[in-house]
């Protein structure tokens, strides 16, 4: 059997049956330090497909980097088919300042499909979506919420996509949740050049969250398992379906002040369910804020202090309170119990 060719990216060439990180020139800062995004590739020996795991286009939405570290450390690496490219950080820039943002204050995630000529945001964008987007036949986003808010692990999705739809339920996150795409995100511009991509979501920006973190392996393991990237074995199937979800809605504090919330991620509410009191710092006055639909709370703020208008609960409508209650316990007690997170060169 002929050799597999190496993957060529950049000015580097990986031969198959080898594992490397290379660095993609980016750009060159004020004092003339050279900045580039660092790329691990894991070229197998048998054809297979390409995937993407990507983390940090947000700068503080860390929780993806641990993910990707313990990724790279799974054993079922070993006998990989295809390539798989991993990016721990694209946006180091943010990465560095604990900060969304990139130097010109650009979000990187609204700058996509980019230019090589353009912004240092635009011309990171460019250099992810021709270098590593349009390489891979499917893509897997790492995000959490932003600074001060954390989110219940959670796969987003493009509407009308019966594909993603079902490697959403194989990567077994409680909630899919669909999503409208946004203009110049990195999933438009990989779906106007034919390319899928999941969006994960899960925990709270600037902090690691366990639980989090092994849904997060657990899922991409199960999802490179199902296009036939690495064996089966050793990766458990998800103890219940998740829950689909076709919208949700910001819940926002109806007045500024003190928050006290009765409700935390993860929690399945009824319509007219009270989910938080916002009182003045005075205790003359309290406003709740009241559950509109039943729905699971699939993010919410963390800071007990807000104005007037903040968003404090994303709330994602359910068809079945009892259904919801149980793929959220079942996902606690399959990573609490799976084998997969006892060994230590994972953890």
């Amino acid at each position: 059997m002929p050799r597999r060719a190496a993957f060529e990216i950049g000015a580097h060439s990986i031969p198959a049956g080898t594992r490397q990180t290379v660095d993609l020139p980016v750009s060159v800062l004020s004092d003339h330090t050279p900045v580039s995004m660092s790329v691990h590739v894991v070229h197998g020996k048998a054809d297979g497909p390409t995937v993407f795991v990507s983390a940090g286009i947000h700068g503080d939405e860390v929780i993806g980097v641990e993910i990707v570290r313990r990724l790279l450390r799974a054993p079922n690496l070993k006998s990989l088919r295809g390539t798989l490219i991993v990016i721990p950080i694209v946006n180091a820039f943010g990465f560095l300042n604990h900060s969304r943002y990139l130097p010109d204050r650009r979000d990187l995630n609204r700058m996509f499909p980019g230019t090589p000529g353009g912004s240092l945001a635009s011309r990171l964008a460019y250099l992810f979506l021709t270098e590593i987007v349009a390489r891979s036949d499917l893509g897997i986003d790492l995000h959490s919420a932003a600074i001060h808010r954390t989110n219940l692990p959670q796969v987003r999705i493009s509407p009308d996509n019966p594909y993603t739809a079902k490697l959403a339920e194989v990567f077994g996150a409680p909630v899919i949740l669909q999503s409208p795409l946004r203009e110049g995100s990195l999933r438009g511009a990989a779906k106007e050049i034919g390319k899928d991509i999941l969006l994960y979501e899960a925990g709270e920006g600037l902090r690691f969250d366990e639980m989090s973190v092994r849904a997060g392996v657990a899922g991409i393991l199960r999802v490179l398992s199902h296009v036939g990237q690495i064996p089966a074995k050793g990766i458990a199937k998800p103890k219940a379906a998740p829950q689909y979800c076709m919208s949700s809605k910001w819940l926002r504090a109806p007045a500024g002040g003190l928050l006290r919330t009765f409700r935390a991620e993860g929690d399945v509410v009824a319509q007219g369910d009270v989910m938080a009191v916002v009182a003045d710092p005075f205790g003359e006055a309290e406003q709740e804020i009241i559950a509109p639909f039943k729905g699971i709370v699939v993010g919410r703020a963390v800071l007990p202090i807000v104005n007037e208008g903040d968003a404090v609960f994303h709330l994602a409508r359910v068809k079945s309170i009892s259904v919801a209650e149980g793929a959220v316990e079942d996902l606690n007690d399959q990573l609490t119990d799976d084998p997969l997170f006892d060994e230590d060169e994972i953890i």
